[in-house]
This record gives C-alpha cells, sequence and structure tokens, in this order.
C-alpha cells in the first residue's frame, strides 16, 4: 500500500507539471493571436531533425557500441574501463561488446527524439509572436520534456539492451525471470530515472550546443564547418554527461538487478560500495569519452544530413 500511494504520487506531480507546462504553452498561442504559424513548414523541421538524428545515431552505434557496453557494466559493477574491458572480453571475446546490438539498432528512435523535439519546438516556438521572445533556455525546457517523455515509452528497448551489455548472454534470462516474477512492468524499470536523467542531460546538451552555436562565428569553408561542431558537439556533451551521470548510475543498476530495487536502495547500494564518488563518478571518464565521441559524430553528421 505504501509502494501504491508512493507510485500514485509521483504520477500526480508528473500529471500536474504536464497540465501547467500545457497550459502555459496554450496561453501563449491564444494570446499572441498569430495566424502567421506555418504548421508545414515545422512538421518538416521535426521530421527533418528526427531523420537526420537517426541517421546519424546508427553510424554511431556500429562504431561506438564497444565503449557503451563498457561503460553501462562500470555502472553496474563500478570497475575501471581497463578493468571492464578484460572482463567482457574474457566472457566471451570481442563479441560481448556488441550484446544487444538489435536492440541497440533500434534506439536511434530515442536520439532522434531529441533532435526532433529540438529543433521542433525551436521551430514551433519561433513561428509564434508570443513565445519567440522567451528566452532560449526557457524554450530548452519544452524541448527536454518532450524528449524526457518520449525515452521513458522507450525504456524497454534499453532495458534490454543494457541488461545484454552487463550480463551478456544471461541478459535475457534474468529479464525473463523478473517478468515471470514481477510481470511485465519490469521492463519499464528505471523509466522515472531514464526520464530525468534524458531532461537533465538534454537541457544542457542543447543548451550548451545552441548556445555556442549561436556565439561562435560562422564558418567559410567546409573544413571549418566540420571542426566547429565537432567542438561544439564535445563541449555539449561533456556539460552533459556531469551533470546527469548520477542518475545513470541508478537507473542502470535498477534496470539490470536480478530482482526489484528501489531508486534509492539502488543509490546506497552503489555508495556503499564506492562511496559518492562512486555515485556521482562510476564510469563518467568512459562515458565523456563515448559521448564526446558520439556529440562529436552526432552535431558533424547531423548538420550533414541536414544539409543534404
Amino acid at each position: 500500500k505504501q509502494r501504491t500511494w508512493w507510485t500514485i504520487g509521483w504520477y500526480a506531480v508528473f500529471t500536474v507539471l504536464g497540465v501547467l507546462a500545457t497550459a502555459i504553452f496554450i496561453k501563449g498561442f491564444i494570446d499572441s493571436n498569430d495566424v502567421d504559424f506555418d504548421l508545414g513548414a515545422t512538421l518538416k523541421k521535426v521530421l527533418g531533425g528526427g531523420l537526420s538524428g537517426a541517421a546519424a545515431m546508427v553510424l554511431q552505434v556500429l562504431t561506438l557500441m564497444p565503449l557503451r557496453t563498457i561503460m553501462n557494466y562500470q555502472y553496474r559493477y563500478g570497475t575501471t574501463m581497463t578493468q571492464a574491458t578484460k572482463t567482457l572480453y574474457a566472457d566471451s571475446g570481442w563479441t560481448c561488446y556488441y550484446q544487444g546490438l538489435t536492440a541497440a539498432l533500434t534506439g536511434p528512435s530515442p536520439q532522434a527524439s531529441h533532435t526532433a523535439a529540438n529543433a521542433g519546438i525551436l521551430a514551433l516556438l519561433k513561428g509564434n509572436k508570443y513565445m519567440r521572445n522567451s528566452p532560449a533556455l526557457a524554450k530548452m525546457i519544452f524541448a527536454s520534456f518532450a524528449a524526457a517523455a518520449f525515452r521513458m515509452i522507450l525504456t524497454p528497448i534499453d532495458t534490454v539492451k543494457t541488461t545484454m551489455q552487463t550480463e551478456g548472454k544471461a541478459g535475457l534470462t534474468i529479464l525473463r525471470s523478473r517478468i515471470k516474477r514481477y510481470g511485465i512492468g519490469t521492463l519499464w524499470y528505471g523509466a522515472f530515472a531514464t526520464a530525468a536523467a534524458t531532461f537533465v542531460g538534454h537541457y544542457p546538451w542543447f543548451a550548451t550546443y545552441n548556445g555556442l552555436d549561436e556565439a561562435l562565428p560562422q564558418p567559410n569553408t567546409l573544413v571549418e564547418k566540420l571542426l566547429r561542431q565537432a567542438f561544439i558537439g564535445f563541449c555539449a556533451s561533456v556539460v552533459s554527461d556531469s551533470v546527469s551521470n548520477s542518475l545513470r548510475v541508478v537507473k542502470t543498476y535498477r534496470q539490470v538487478h536480478e530482482t526489484r530495487i528501489g531508486y534509492f536502495a539502488a543509490a546506497e547500494a552503489v555508495i556503499a560500495q564506492d562511496g559518492l564518488l562512486g555515485l556521482f563518478g562510476r564510469g563518467l571518464k568512459t562515458r565523456i569519452l563515448a559521448n564526446g565521441l558520439q556529440g562529436l559524430m552526432f552535431s558533424v553528421l547531423w548538420k550533414l544530413f541536414m544539409d543534404l
């Protein structure tokens, strides 16, 4: 009963926040009396941003998945990058780094949702007289909420991928056992932490990205354009990872655990093993490396695909 009321309380809080955000958004359009808003152009922006993000993400999955497998293993067990690499390789050779590849290739959708939300929401707000004058960071809140909500829906895909990355071939057995014991809802373990980490990570990523994109001088050549995008993407990833890492550690621990474990219990288990440094720093160096390369590749490839 206590667990039920706790769950209901969280749903109530998120529902109120969603209603308030929607009310403010609708009020803005009503007060603006905006008749010049181009719905077709906005939808084109959303579709373009999402498809470009998905295309860029597929290439990243194939090239960076070994690093992300090592990172998720560190999140779960707290070892060093070198030790995690050796342990995984000893399990089943180089193929262990690509456990969960099918689920990972389904994963361009979350990253596409990030770019679609960013491109679409900004285009939507820019086309409205009332909302276009809002601060840039305030506009990002709408995009961040949209991306976080979409990631919650796709949590089962991430659960399958992450469990296979950290537990190897036994991952699917663990998931089947949990589903049999706790129900299908076990696939959504870590959904709230996923949404929180997505929001906390998405907001500073695109805030940094958009801020640097406006502040830095425009490039004149293709080489300058690629270097500029690479620098912006790397900086955005470092900021995002440093802010959201602890949430991802807790999310991963709860998501792949053999039995049901709450967020606070997961955090306590991590702290008991590695201290607060473990909670905030597990896998952070690997994540900065992986996401730095991902942000670099994504921002460059996204822009290239958008310009095609």
